[in-house]
């Protein structure tokens, strides 16, 4: 059985430990000793030896005998300084310090008197403590850690500052929990920081930590704390920037954007200062792409007057428009050699090959860095030669480009059901969906980001019609419907059931609530996915997909994205318009339609043959001249030239047809 029908039958076990400090129910100043009962360990001996004097004591005995039990005074709170629950005994420790203390080969030398139980206390006489050294002990007592409980974490052994940063992380962290961080992991982060005596994460190294989840954490809360500890104006000395302190925060992106790739002060605080614009501006961007463009051209434009600039590059007054024309040649002779890029921009730290895309790319935002700093002034502040401005070029559109059909064999080799069956077992082994995002990708013709972005009540019927709901990402258009085959609608309906057993699964056996329901994936990912919004990624998909073409040796190369302009392209044989091509596919214009319609040369002889009809002077006037099934010779339609020539009457521009 699976993990959700094994819960659904499992017989609870008795308890064991205490998830909370629990109080007897007779002296509420004393700790439970017994969890089944409740007593503290005093009345629960007193019931033990009334049990032995009254044979079969039952419920309705239990509770006479509670009603004559007078309340005991307790022994206080807990002399251990992070501790706040009470004292088990005259020693003034709880339980779990009592314990440790002793493990710890009593440091004082704090004892009680032998057998004080039947001497003192059933006596009702106070029980005397000696220690040998008062000092030792209450040292011991402020190096102690406190008492984990479940759904609690005790903070009261840390310094303020610390505390309170520990108290900020947890809640940034809990607004958007990628992660799960299990409260004992809390705990235990806190008692780290207060063996190592900890004053502030800010600066602290992560690495000191032993655990990596202790690292992880620390680093999230780091970053949490930057956006509080440093203002903008800071960041810009520092290097960096941080895009929630101008709201922003770009998907499946951190915060922090990391300038130091720039080794001149003078060119990263220009580069500070349009990224900050581009924050700022009304049209800033949806995805951090313009981000990541214009830091790369800074990058490169740095490590270039780094190396071949006067001084580094590092004084603006020394650089002219020659600089930058040998910038610019440096940089298409590497696209040309195919070399790597100067400038170190990859996180990864990787250097990126030089290609025509990314060559227009650095020229087109560096001159939008550089006309930047013209518009501000800035340039003229620094002292910037305006020739150096000038001189960046425009990259240009660059080649339009697009991608071809499936051939016909191709198209029937990745949609056979035998090749389809080899994908979702051999790369797809805990079935997450990978065949299901590929049968939908060939049968909508949506991007696969689309598809494998899709909701888990992404499918129903209206109107008796199978509807697909998705997000037209790039035209904005987030709830946008196609129609889909039946076949493919049963499919997504099964991968719905298997998602939310799945969930079960992952929670006791319990269904998703209906707000649960509506932010659930209907691809979810297993990784760091503890509420199932989370969908698998493009890199799992195009792994998986890249393995299968391979193993099915198709002589070629090809793409998943090519599977939506085999679509277009047979959805416009089969009569459909441009317009409603772009409706289906989700495009903005006609004219990005063409790129995904490709007319072959039969699909063009189609056409023609409505045409290319014979003319009034031919034996069968208004026949079709060809057809695929009996071709016209070149023999034919060289005699049939000379014979409408013959038989027509010259006019202006051709022969009259009438």
């Amino acid at each position: 059985m699976n993990q959700a029908q094994f819960l659904r039958t499992a017989e609870p076990l008795p308890a064991t430990e205490m998830p909370d400090a629990l109080m007897c129910r007779i002296c509420p100043q004393r700790p439970a000793f017994s969890l089944q009962l409740v007593l503290c360990f005093r009345h629960r001996n007193r019931w033990l030896s009334h049990l032995k004097r009254h044979l079969g004591g039952g419920a309705a005995e239990f509770e006479r005998w509670l009603a004559d039990q007078p309340s005991l005074p307790g022994y206080g709170e807990c002399r251990a300084d992070v501790c706040d629950e009470l004292a088990a005994s005259p020693l003034g420790l709880c339980g779990a310090h009592e314990r440790g203390y002793i493990r710890s080969a009593r440091p004082g030398g704090a004892t009680l008197p032998k057998n004080f139980f039947a001497t003192y206390e059933r006596r009702d006489r106070p029980v005397p403590v000696t220690c040998e050294d008062d000092v030792a002990f209450r040292a011991w007592g402020r190096a102690q850690l406190p008492v984990h409980r479940t759904g609690t974490v005790n903070l009261r052994g840390l310094r303020p500052l610390l505390r309170a940063e520990l108290k900020w992380g947890v809640y940034v962290h809990g607004l958007h929990p990628v992660t799960v961080w299990h409260l004992t992991w809390v705990q235990s982060l806190a008692d780290e920081c207060q063996r190592r005596d900890v004053d502030s994460l800010a600066g602290l190294d992560a690495s000191v930590f032993r655990r990596a989840y202790h690292q992880r954490m620390v680093q999230e809360m780091q970053q949490a704390l930057r956006k509080i500890y440093f203002a903008p104006s800071d960041t810009r000395d520092g290097g960096y920037i941080e895009t929630e302190h101008f709201g922003v925060r770009f998907p499946g992106r951190s915060s922090y954007v990391d300038l130091t790739c720039i080794s001149q002060r003078w060119l990263r605080d220009l580069l500070w200062d349009h990224i900050a614009g581009v924050l700022r501006s009304p049209a800033c961007p949806r995805s951090a792409q313009p981000v990541d463009f214009v830091r790369r051209a800074g990058a490169e434009l740095s490590a270039f007057l780094e190396a071949e600039a006067p001084g580094g590059g590092h004084d603006p007054s020394v650089l002219h428009g020659k600089h930058v024309h040998r910038f610019v040649a440096d940089l298409r002779n590497r696209e040309r050699l195919g070399l790597a890029f100067r400038g170190q921009a990859r996180l990864d730290g990787k250097r990126a090959k030089a290609t025509e895309s990314s060559r227009r790319m650095v020229f087109n935002y560096g001159r939008s860095l550089l006309r930047g700093a013209l518009d501000r002034a800035s340039a003229e502040q620094i002292g910037l030669d305006r020739a150096f401005i000038a001189a960046m070029p425009v990259g240009g559109p660059g080649t339009p480009g697009s991608r071809n059909p499936f051939p016909d064999e191709v198209a029937r080799a990745l949609t056979d059901e035998a090749n389809l069956q080899r994908l979702a077992d051999g790369y797809d082994p805990h079935d997450r969906g990978l065949r299901d995002v590929w049968e939908t990708i060939i049968v909508t013709g949506q991007r696969a980001s689309e598809v494998i972005q899709l909701r888990l009540d992404c499918v129903g019927r209206y109107g008796g019609l199978p509807l697909l709901w998705h997000d037209q990402t790039k035209v904005g258009n987030l709830n946008a419907a196609v129609r889909i085959p039946h076949h493919l609608l049963n499919r997504l309906e099964e991968r719905r059931r298997k998602t939310l057993a799945h969930f079960a699964e992952r929670h006791a056996g319990r269904p998703p609530t209906a707000a649960e329901r509506a932010h659930l994936a209907l691809f979810p990912t297993d990784i760091v996915n503890p509420d199932g919004c989370r969908a698998l990624s493009y890199t799992w998909f195009h792994t998986g997909f890249r393995g299968w073409l391979a193993e099915l040796d198709l002589g070629g190369h090809y793409v998943a994205h090519q599977a939506r302009h085999t679509l277009a392209t047979r959805l416009l044989r089969h009569g459909a318009t441009l317009t409603h091509i772009r409706r289906y596919l989700g495009h903005v214009s006609d004219r990005m339609a063409e790129h995904y319609v490709h007319l072959t040369q039969s699909d063009l002889d189609n056409v023609l043959q409505h045409l290319w009809v014979a003319g009034p002077g031919t034996t069968h006037p208004g026949g079709l001249l060809t057809s695929d099934t009996t071709p016209l010779t070149h023999e034919q339609a060289q005699a049939l030239a000379i014979d409408l020539s013959r038989r027509s009457t010259p006019a202006e521009g051709g022969f009259c047809t009438f």
